[in-house]
């Protein structure tokens, strides 16, 4: 077909299509959309801010500087992990996985004590100057230790008793201790080990079943806890609420209906003059609305589609069957984030408070992320033929030691059976 004959856009298609032959697409597309995600996510953390930070330090600045400080760790966290082998993630699952239980089990018995520099405060822990949040930790720790198991065991994940013992039992004491503090961050363990099983080939009537076990078990969890259940009830109809659990929704409903297509400006928000409680955490959302209007909103929801396009595309094109499973679990866990974070800003959902990946401040999700989006760039240069083009490009010796070091070439003998190519059934 000659050029005249094509369709109109078939050509910017073709090259577009090019772009995503390339042996490192998948590697940029991660490192792109991320960086542009955490770069709005800083300048819409200082507009949230600016000003309670001024009221409370005397500086605008007070806020950012400190989500700044945590964006360079987690930046450093991000550089170490693409140095890793996936050695290093299957070996470090399990103890990471048993230290997280043990800070979350401190949580649920001791949720508010001060003992010298030791202090927990319902979802944190202190020790002096640090301070850690378990359920962060655990959600890295389920993904890498489940993709162990789950890598393992292979074909066998077909027969019901080999997933019973360790995998169920295991998963459900975690869960359980996250969600009876937690619920949102909980829900998103749940949506990340759907994931992992999804991917591995379990059967589709055994998903089935483990999820209405996991929608019974949330909503037991509801019941037992007045706050929760107020929450959910006030979902429906906010509006009833108003002065109670439903402000908050309103407040958001407000700064997206002011922001309309193109936003009041950057900077420009009224709803962060106290009106929206945690405009700069799990509803900034909202303010990003209101700020930006639907036209940022909409390039916030295309650099997380693209996100979750390149973990899925790095899913599938990696041969080791751990690597697919963590790199599937792992877009799982942040596309899963995201949904519920903007479902319930928006009132698809009930309000979880759990914050928006890359964006929302908080240090230590952010950093927990960055180390996360390392860990797939890692597997993202491991795809064969991104590791075979690296070799050929024969970067210098200082482009290896200040960058990463170059992937290994997959060998035929070394290839383990593969569980995530199983057909479900």
């Amino acid at each position: 077909m000659s050029r005249r004959s094509q369709p109109i856009g078939a050509q910017p298609l073709a090259a577009f299509r090019g772009l995503l032959d390339r042996p490192l697409a998948s590697y940029f597309l991660l490192l792109s959309s991320a960086g542009l995600l955490i770069v709005i996510g800083l300048v819409m953390v200082f507009s949230a801010t600016m000003v309670e930070a001024y009221a409370e330090a005397g500086s605008s600045f007070a806020a950012i500087t400190k989500q700044a400080s945590w964006a360079v760790v987690g930046l450093l966290g991000f550089w170490f992990a693409q140095r890793l082998p996936a050695r290093t993630y299957r070996g470090v699952g399990k103890p990471l996985l048993v230290v997280s239980a043990v800070l979350l089990a401190v949580l649920v018995v001791f949720p508010y004590v001060q003992a010298g520099p030791f202090r927990t405060d319902e979802l944190w822990i202190f020790l002096g100057p640090m301070q850690v949040q378990p359920s962060e930790m655990a959600k890295f720790a389920l993904l890498l230790w489940g993709a162990a198991v789950l890598a393992r065991k292979g074909p066998k994940i077909a027969l019901w008793k080999e997933l019973a013992v360790p995998l169920f039992p295991t998963t459900a004491i975690i869960l359980v201790l996250v969600g009876f503090r937690d619920l949102g961050t909980m829900l998103i363990m749940l949506t990340m080990f759907m994931g992992l099983l999804w991917t591995a080939g379990v059967r589709l009537r055994l998903l089935g079943g483990m999820l209405s076990v996991g929608f019974v078990g949330a909503m037991v969890l509801v019941v037992m806890a007045s706050h929760r259940m107020e929450r959910f009830v006030s979902f429906q109809h906010p509006e009833n609420y108003a002065s109670g659990w439903g402000y908050q929704a309103i407040q958001g409903y407000y700064a997206i209906a002011d922001g309309g297509w193109f936003g009041v400006g950057l900077g420009e928000s009224k709803q962060k003059w106290e009106w929206l409680p945690n405009g700069h955490n799990d509803f900034i959302f909202a303010l990003i609305a209101e700020e930006l209007g639907l036209v940022g909103c909409a390039v916030i929801l295309a650099l997380f589609a693209v996100l979750t396009y390149a973990g899925l595309r790095i899913a599938r094109r990696v041969d080791d069957p751990f690597r697919r499973l963590v790199a599937a679990g792992a877009t799982f866990w942040l596309a899963g984030q995201a949904v519920i974070n903007i479902g319930g800003v928006v009132g698809l959902i009930p309000i979880t408070g759990v914050p928006l990946p890359l964006i929302s401040d908080g240090g230590s999700a952010l950093v927990v992320t960055l180390v996360l989006l390392g860990m797939l760039a890692s597997f993202a240069r491991a795809e064969p033929e991104a590791a075979r083009a690296l070799r050929a490009r024969n970067s210098g010796k200082w482009v290896r030691v200040l960058w990463a070091p170059l992937p290994p070439l997959q060998r035929g003998g070394d290839r383990t059976p593969d569980p995530s190519r199983s057909t479900h059934r």
